[in-house]
């Protein structure tokens, strides 16, 4: 079976409310076997959420509605899904009684708006809500489909469906497992990886196979159906390991873990170390290390030595090899690794110096240019790399190919 799913709010047309409620019913519909295959935010418009329930209802067996059940004029889910099904909304008097006692509860008195959240659609079975004064509605459309209404503060839609729908869709829905395999893949552009890649996921449409891309990052998705988890399981199993094949140690995670967390693991495994020294990225490849928890146990520290006179006075950079290389090259940021390591006792120094823009820029060292320092027990180098794009593009960049750097090396 498939879902969709409609959020109802005009907040959440704006840049400061985020539907989160469908990531959770994504993940629990997910759980019994349903597909989620499409997601809509309609403001609080009557006409408009007529026609997307409408429109919902004639692609898919269940369709879920969030919010807009509350007592106020723009709470219009109920009165647009009743016209969507050409139903009358019904009086209950028990759920206005129940509204009321729970504002004697709380030692208020119900507003009289209070008792639209008492009126039904013919048809459905109330929702017991626990958390708030909005019950939730199912309804069994016909032809096997149902319409579920939800309240929309995060916590009354949990409890509601966690109470009254999961029991009523685990007695409709048919037996169905869905499984994932998320790889993680660094170094590739996304063109390069689907060239290769694209042949052999194609000849398959279970699994599907998702691309997800991000600077310097990408998710490869796949999604298997079948009866049992274990059948599930055997249509990965024919599929992922003709993909790893392929992209071989550009694949970084084969459960969905970031970049820093598996540099991480890496170096707890060799219970080693990391110092970084950072210009142009002013901090952030500091910040993505210790934003994993437990990052205390490998990660020393660093310094962020935007200026030429900080990379003299932290790291003792020569001024005169400043002068002759600039602090955009080669043997600078490999001496910033080597210094960062010396000066901290870190196993590992890690160093980022480039021109992130938009100005700074010349003919030989283009806004984009990044150098990169490793210092290892091994010994020490620096490698350079061009990037496209704004400032924090190019700064998200020059990190995520920092730790992708240390993780191959780490990986030998």
């Amino acid at each position: 079976m498939n879902a969709e799913i409609i959020a109802v709010g005009s907040e959440l047309l704006t840049p400061q409310r985020l539907d989160t409620n469908s990531l959770y019913l994504t993940e629990r519909l997910n759980a019994l076997g349903v597909e989620v295959v499409a997601k809509a935010v309609i403001g609080d418009d009557r006409a408009r959420l007529k026609d997307a329930v409408k429109a919902a209802l004639e692609r898919s067996e269940i369709v879920l509605l969030t919010g807009g059940l509350g007592p106020t004029e723009d709470d219009v889910t109920r009165e647009a899904v009743a016209e969507a099904l050409g139903r009358p909304l019904v009086w209950r008097q028990e759920l206005a009684d129940a509204i009321e006692a729970r504002f004697r509860r709380m030692n208020r008195k119900m507003a009289e708006i209070n008792k639209r959240q008492a009126y039904v659609i013919e048809g459905a079975e109330a929702l017991s809500n626990d958390q708030g004064t909005a019950p939730g509605q199912w309804i069994e459309v016909g032809s096997g489909r149902y319409l579920l209404l939800l309240p929309g503060p995060p916590v009354e839609l949990k409890s509601v469906f966690e109470r009254e729908c999961l029991r009523r869709l685990e007695r409709v829905v048919p037996p169905l497992a869905i499984r994932t395999r998320v790889f993680r893949v660094a170094g590739m552009p996304e063109s390069d990886l689907d060239q290769l890649i694209a042949p052999v996921y194609k000849r398959y449409t279970n699994p599907a196979t998702t691309i997800l891309a991000s600077p310097g990052d990408i998710q490869i998705h796949l999604r298997a159906r079948a009866r049992s988890a274990e059948q599930a399981e055997a249509l990965l199993e024919e599929l992922a390991p003709q993909i790893e094949a392929l992209l071989g140690d550009n694949i970084y995670s084969r459960n969905g873990e970031p970049l820093e967390a598996v540099v991480g693991s890496l170096l707890l495994r060799r219970g080693a170390t990391l110092a970084v020294a950072e210009s142009c990225t002013g901090g952030m490849l500091a910040e993505r290390v210790t934003s994993v928890a437990g990052s205390s146990r490998y990660f020393v520290g660093g310094v962020l030595v935007y200026s030429n006179e900080m990379k003299e006075k932290l790291l003792g950079i020569p001024s005169e090899v400043l002068a002759r290389h600039t602090a955009v090259s080669q043997p600078v940021a490999e001496m910033m690794a080597t210094r960062v390591r010396q000066r901290t006792g870190a196993a590992y120094g890690l160093a980022v110096t480039g021109l992130a823009g938009p100005e700074g820029g010349d003919a030989e060292r283009p806004v984009g240019t990044v150098y990169i320092g490793l210092a290892a027990p091994e010994g020490s180098s620096a490698r350079p790399f061009r990037f496209l794009g704004d400032r924090e593009r190019i700064r998200r960049l020059a990190v995520q190919s920092a730790l992708d750097l240390l993780r191959r090396h780490l990986a030998r």
